[in-house]
């Protein structure tokens, strides 16, 4: 008796022993600059007061965590029915210095004991110079240097989040460039700022391109250290006089707000995610300017106000008559380049004139609009003899002496000798026909009158084309409506077909994900590749969307015998992308590299399948 009790507290020690691990598990080895994953997984039991390690070690970064995620499952086998759950503790981590570094050991307490979870030894080695992972933990930590996540339901105040709207000049002159810089300020965990740029009325306003992926910089300000982004500027040309008023700016952010104690309700709507999105509506102050009106205009004033030089060209040297001459003016500075009107050039009498083109070749910077404009006028002279080009006179404001200055190009002395097709020497004597058009691809149409053909050709009526034009369409009618049948009794099984197209489904939806990578649409990407990923399992499994959950799919992966490392991965990788929603900014070949992963997947699961 006494041997039997024996075996029986041996039995249930091991039972025990197996039904309570904790466990800790990172890869043994990473590079330089990656991110990477430090997990600490609790099974068959209810967790509670889990308390991780520091990592105070300075080779590593904690970037995000603890995210928590739980996993549970039940089977029955010959009518005997087993269970199995655990409950997973997840840290993001960045690798910042080479060396070999200890990851302590973590706490939990689970069925009323308290459980310890093993060390950790981890090799940082020197990074390969092509790993996407670590190019984005380089990136991750000038961005992030702690966890911003607030607990969800904190107040976002506004010392929490704000934007200030600065104008770099609020007393300016007509047609003056006021640079005005939107930059917002933040201590949590921002993932978007949509902005509701009004429409600023008395002004002529031009966006300053910035970078897309913008890098956050640290500054102190009233003992808080803010994460800080310039996340819009823009270059203003005032077109009245007066006080002008530029209206506040009214800015849509998402924050990301952590839930610690998960409510499995919650968990289901969503999407089985710790973490929960809040909007914040932000609104920027008013700016006002004053706008003086320039001095009295002289009368050959082009408008331009700013720093500006001009020169010109005229092609070709030797002309005949005829012939056509160009003359190119260009302006060249900075300021309200593009307003500026087209200079007059005042040519002889016995010239034919073209309508100018014109060609911007400008860009907008902090400094204003910076650039040239090129007037290209054509000239065709009718009639030999000498004659001469007047200087162009261009006037602009200039805003260093707050004086008005007048440039002058140079002026062309011609010598017009005869033409080949020269009958006379009166302007009548020629004609459009006659001009020879040069460094242009535009030529006057021949003139002449109309001649209309009889067709001679055979009566339709009672043709071969006539009769096939009507039996045609009888034939297509019929392969048509034989294509449909056959679809249509094959559509009759919606499973069947939900199983047949579940493939061609997801790589529709990746198609769209491939796009929305392509414009850097990173969280919009992400929820493709989710539907698509979900949409297959849905429709591969033929789980309800109602009833989709990670343990539904891996039971069902289960029964179709697939190997327990490929429902892993497919577990995984929905993991992988949730979690890539809420991360920091990812760079594109860390898109592209998962992007590739999800296709290879799919292409795993349906080969497995098929066998």
């Amino acid at each position: 008796m006494k041997r039997f009790y024996t075996y029986i507290v041996f039995f249930s020690i091991i039972v025990f022993a197996h039904a309570q691990s904790f466990k800790a598990s990172a890869p043994e080895q990473v590079e330089e600059g990656e991110n990477f994953r430090v997990q600490f997984v609790v099974t068959d039991s209810e967790p509670s007061s889990f308390k991780g390690p520091k990592f105070d070690s300075e080779g590593f970064e904690l970037l995000a965590g603890p995210y928590t995620s739980t996993y549970s499952s039940y089977q029955m086998v010959n009518g005997k029915t087993t269970s199995s759950s655990s409950t997973t503790y997840t840290y993001t981590l960045c690798a910042s210095k080479k060396g070999t570094y200890t990851v302590p050991a973590a706490t939990v307490s689970a069925g009323g004991k308290t459980l310890t979870s093993n060390t950790l030894t981890i090799k940082v080695v020197a990074g390969s110079g092509n790993n996407t992972a670590g190019a984005s933990g380089r990136r991750n930590r000038s961005q992030q240097s702690n966890d911003n996540t607030q607990d969800a339901g904190t107040a976002i105040s506004a010392k929490d989040l704000y934007v200030t709207a600065t104008a770099s000049k609020t007393h300016v002159h007509e047609q003056e460039a006021i640079l005005l810089t939107y930059k917002v300020f933040y201590t949590v965990n921002l993932t978007s700022l949509n902005p509701d740029m009004p429409d600023l009325k008395g002004f002529h306003v031009q966006e300053v391109p910035l970078p897309r992926e913008k890098q956050p910089t640290q500054e102190s300000i009233g003992g808080r250290t803010y994460n800080t982004i310039v996340w819009s500027q823009y270059v203003a040309f005032p077109q009245q006089t007066g006080k002008l008023t530029i209206p506040g700016v009214s800015f849509d952010a998402v924050v990301i707000q952590r839930m610690r104690n998960l409510d499995p309700w919650d968990a289901f709507f969503n999407s089985g995610s710790s973490y929960t999105e809040v909007k914040k509506k932000i609104q920027t102050q008013p700016i006002t300017i004053t706008v003086d009106a320039l001095p009295d205009k002289p009368a050959s004033f082009s408008g331009a106000v700013g720093k500006f030089d001009i020169k010109s060209e005229l092609t070709p040297e030797e002309i005949k008559t005829g012939e056509a001459l160009t003359l190119k003016v260009t302006v060249t500075g900075v300021g309200n380049t593009k307003l500026i009107k087209t200079p007059e050039v005042k040519v002889p009498k016995d010239f034919e004139v073209y309508d100018p083109k014109v060609t911007e070749n400008t860009q907008i910077t902090r400094n204003g609009m910076e650039g040239s404009k090129t007037f290209e006028y054509v000239y065709v002279p009718r009639n030999t003899g000498k004659y001469t080009i007047p200087a162009v006179e261009f006037c602009y404001f200039d805003l260093a002496s707050n004086s008005y200055k007048t440039l002058m190009t140079e002026q062309y002395e011609l010598n017009i000798a005869k033409g080949k097709n020269t009958g006379a020497s009166t302007i009548s004597s020629y004609s459009k026909e006659d001009v020879q058009m040069f460094n242009s691809d535009i030529q006057f149409i021949k003139l002449g009158n109309v001649k209309l053909k009889k067709d001679d050709s055979d009566f339709f009526f009672g043709s071969l084309g006539y009769i096939l034009y009507y039996l045609i369409p009888f034939i297509i009618f019929g392969i048509f409506l034989y294509i449909f049948r056959k679809q249509a009794i094959a559509n009759a099984n919606v499973a069947q077909m939900r199983i047949k197209k579940a493939n061609k489904m997801a790589r529709k939806r990746l198609r769209t994900a491939k796009k929305l990578m392509l414009e850097h649409k990173k969280e919009e990407f992400y929820d493709e590749i989710m539907r698509a990923l979900y949409g297959y399992v849905s429709d591969k499994l033929s789980i309800p969307v109602a009833k989709l959950n990670k343990d539904n799919i891996r039971e069902k992966l289960m029964g179709k015998e697939l190997e327990s490392s490929l429902i892993d991965q497919v577990i995984t990788t929905l993991d992988e992308c949730e979690f890539a929603r809420f991360a920091p900014v990812e760079s594109e070949n860390s898109l592209e590299n998962f992007y590739e992963k999800v296709i290879t997947l799919i292409e795993n699961v349906e080969n497995s399948m098929k066998k």
